[in-house]
């Protein structure tokens, strides 16, 4: 069972929300919210598997939040829905720690796929939007050495498969290694090339040429 937490200031959205999730089977929704306040509080109590935040809230935001939320509990799976694609929304999301990002119009088959695949670990953002981020961070790149120059080979390794979508156990699978290692080799990662999550890393993989992204189906 997929518990999940609801965070938008319109009732009737959530309740659509709610009716398309638990028509599913395996979702539950412990929560809803409507404003960010309200999702910081749910978030804290009932340590929901994921979250779908809106970003656009009264009082604290959608970002604010997520920011609020993940400084209490790291762990937290928060993924982004909003009707906004300017990037000023999109980069905000992602250095807040955000696991995933979709449009409020993405097909709803969509939606429940990409909520599985960031409960089982994965980083998502929405394809077009990575693309824009990629590119304004490619325009903004300082002229120095990479920072994933410091990278031993195992650790460059093990960015590309997070680029990948691939969960840790997965990593682990792959690499032959265990879990742990491969948790403590990715805090290790995040410290040297100055990231704050897995979203974070995997654009940086793509970005620097590292990993490609995922061609949209």
């Amino acid at each position: 069972m997929i518990r999940v937490l609801l965070a938008d200031d319109h009732a009737l959205f959530r309740q659509g929300l709610k009716s398309l999730l638990e028509a599913e089977g395996d979702f539950r929704v412990v929560g809803e919210a409507k404003d960010g306040w309200e999702a910081l509080r749910h978030a804290l109590e009932a340590k929901p598997d994921v979250i779908l935040m809106d970003i656009q809230m009264p009082g604290l935001d959608g970002v604010q939040a997520t920011q609020a939320i993940l400084k209490e509990w790291p762990e937290a799976k928060v993924i982004m829905l909003t009707m906004y694609r300017q990037d000023a929304y999109v980069f905000e999301a992602v250095k807040a720690g955000a696991r995933g990002y979709l449009l409020k119009d993405t097909d709803a088959q969509e939606l429940i796929g990409a909520i599985r695949r960031v409960h089982a670990g994965e980083v998502l953002l929405d394809a077009e939007l990575a693309g824009r981020i990629i590119q304004d961070f490619r325009a903004k790149k300082e002229a120095q050495a990479p920072l994933h120059a410091e990278l031993s080979e195992r650790e460059v390794q093990i960015l590309k498969l997070v680029a990948q979508g691939y969960t840790n156990l997965e990593i682990a699978a792959e690499l032959g290694l265990s879990e742990k290692t491969v948790r403590n080799r990715l805090s290790e990662i995040f410290q040297k090339l100055h990231l704050n999550n897995r979203t974070q890393a995997a654009l940086y993989a793509i970005r620097e040429g590292l990993a490609q992204p995922e061609p949209e189906e």
